[in-house]
């Protein structure tokens, strides 16, 4: 079996990016559009996710009821959701019903009525979203790491606050819809049973007459992060440690990938071993890594009673640091059988391939093969994770904590 990737990039400067994968009865796609948070006003956050709702109730002569109902007859339950580049939109389906869903999806990015009258149940729906957050204690967590970690606005959450909800007006949105649901900078990827060709003709036809335009420009401020307590009358205590690493486009990516696998991937890893097994300090502990486009980091979380809490922070941070002295074959062996596990697995869902093959298209300009990604897991080796390790050692740790008591930190770290 060949993996074929396909591209192509229409006049109004939208990028199509295709996978043909013939052994499945779906398809999928997903639109990303360069309207993601990072684009909202300063003094209205919020207002990208309120787009989003709005954007989802009617679009060509279609109202929010027939636009649903349209979906529905073709068995498709919409995706949709604002991070800080972009705002996502796709739906997996069966592939002889792609071309209607395509028609369908470019009348919602391109001719969005946003009725005025749906205003406010759009406001209800982000107020409830604002609601769920109150009592999502890790969410919190990671809101305000980020927000540390990044600065403004790629650290900001897609939510915004309750003031700005309540302010935004039917103008703010559209003024948002007019600026950042653009072809210049949007990608579409479709994966599964498809004719990328036939795709190309339907895209064209839908998505051909966009008017050309280029989102705003964004102004960035610096991170402030280190350490950062919210007191919540909680048996938990929720941490989050953070230090920089290298984006997704770097070279050295996978180097960093293949680290914080044997930190975190699997119950053999060092977190799960030392901290949950052998200390029983907690319930949860994990590490990621994570990118926007010009840099990245490493995410590690905890979840614990207050009274293990500091101990756990402790644990946290050694391992972290233990991190300088490599990384050991064993470990490498066992991480390398399960990335290789979950690219294959990733190969029976056409939308995941279409979620990944659009990521790589923003982080990279172009798709990489699962050849292409098992190679590089396979060229992973103890020197060359080691050798990125002393030259990027874990350190500047931002840290945030959730919980009844404040938790003491290193020296450098206020």
């Amino acid at each position: 079996m060949t993996q074929q990737i396909h591209t192509h990039r229409f006049d109004n400067g939208l990028v199509l990016v295709g996978e043909p994968m013939d052994w499945l009865e779906s398809a999928a796609f997903s639109i990303l559009l360069p309207a993601g948070c990072v684009y909202d006003p300063a003094d209205l956050p919020g207002v990208a996710n309120f787009a989003c709702d709005m954007a989802q109730r009617g679009c060509g002569e279609m109202n929010s009821r027939q636009f649903l109902e349209a979906l529905e007859r073709l068995g498709i339950t919409p995706h949709s959701s604002v991070g800080g580049a972009h705002t996502a939109y796709g739906a997996a389906l069966v592939a002889d019903k792609l071309a209607e869903a395509l028609r369908l999806f470019s009348l919602l990015v391109c001719r969005p009525l946003l009725p005025e009258d749906q205003m406010e149940a759009s406001r209800q729906v982000c107020f409830h979203e604002l609601r769920s957050i109150e009592d999502n204690l890790a969410q919190r967590v990671f809101i305000e790491l980020y927000q540390r970690l990044y600065g403004d606005p790629w650290g900001r959450n897609s939510t915004g606050t309750a003031e700005a909800v309540a302010a935004i007006a039917h103008d703010d949105v559209a003024r948002h819809v007019q600026a950042t649901y653009v072809p210049d900078g949007a990608i579409l990827s479709v994966a599964g049973k498809i004719d990328f060709g036939e795709v190309v003709e339907l895209v064209g036809a839908g998505f051909g007459d966009w008017p050309a335009a280029q989102p705003p420009e964004i102004v960035e401020t610096p991170p402030t992060g280190g350490y950062h307590h919210i007191a919540v009358e909680s048996a938990q205590t929720h941490i989050a440690v953070a230090f920089a690493s290298v984006p997704y486009n770097d070279p050295e990516y996978f180097q960093a990938r293949g680290a914080v696998g044997v930190l975190s991937d699997g119950m053999s890893s060092r977190l799960f071993t030392e901290i949950r097994e052998k200390q029983g300090l907690c319930y949860t502990v994990s590490a990621s890594c994570h990118s926007i486009l010009d840099r990245g980091s490493v995410i590690a979380y905890s979840a614990t009673s207050t009274d293990r809490a500091q101990q756990t922070l402790d644990s946290l941070l050694f391992e972290l640091n233990r991190l300088r002295d490599g990384v050991a074959q064993d470990e490498l062996d066992r991480l390398k059988a399960q990335i290789k596990s979950s690219l294959i697995m990733q190969q029976e869902s056409s939308y995941s391939r279409s979620s990944s093959i659009a990521g790589d298209m923003y982080f990279l300009g172009r798709v990489r093969t699962i050849d292409e990604i098992s190679a590089i897991i396979d060229g992973l080796s103890c020197d060359s994770i080691n050798a990125y390790l002393a030259a990027h050692p874990p350190g500047e740790f931002t840290i945030v904590t959730l919980g009844a008591r404040q938790l003491e930190v290193p020296v450098g770290i206020s």
